[in-house]
């Protein structure tokens, strides 16, 4: 269950006008603020991150699902599903021993994939898979954005 303060600045964003993604980012930086005070690890940055978007769906931020070629149709289906609980009512509470079993997985897993090394280092990643035109068109919409304010 996300903080109180995190859904209050996604819910901010989302009054403000910005992208579903900008929202979802307060939920995976919480995620990765969770992991380095030790409340639990990941085993890479992509699933710290991959577990702050689900947070973010499940809280209601209308993120879409990923696109086909990207990622595994698992996924996908899951992103979907946690996109449709964010749509509606939460009526039954969630089974203790599950939370439980899932939060002792994770407190198992290594903290390093927090660390500015390793953020740095997916971010780099990242932008490589990405194609020089997207990369370019991202840049040019930030410095619109900077321009603005």
């Amino acid at each position: 269950m996300p903080d109180k303060d995190t859904i209050e600045r996604a819910r901010q964003d989302a009054q403000e006008g910005k992208a579903p993604s900008t929202q979802a980012g307060e939920f995976v930086r919480e995620e990765m603020d969770h992991i380095r005070e030790g409340k639990h690890g990941a085993r890479s940055t992509k699933q710290a991150i991959a577990i702050g978007l689900s947070k973010a769906r499940r809280a209601g931020v209308k993120l879409a699902p990923p696109r086909a070629g990207s990622t595994s149709a698992r996924t996908r289906k899951q992103a979907a599903r946690d996109s449709r609980k964010g749509r509606k009512e939460r009526n039954a509470k969630p089974s203790s021993v599950r939370s439980k079993a899932v939060l002792r997985a994770l407190e198992r897993e290594p903290h390093a994939a927090a660390s500015h090394t390793a953020l740095a280092r997916h971010a780099k990643r990242a932008a490589q898979a990405r194609s020089k035109q997207a990369r370019s068109q991202s840049a040019k919409r930030a410095a619109r954005t900077r321009r603005a304010r």
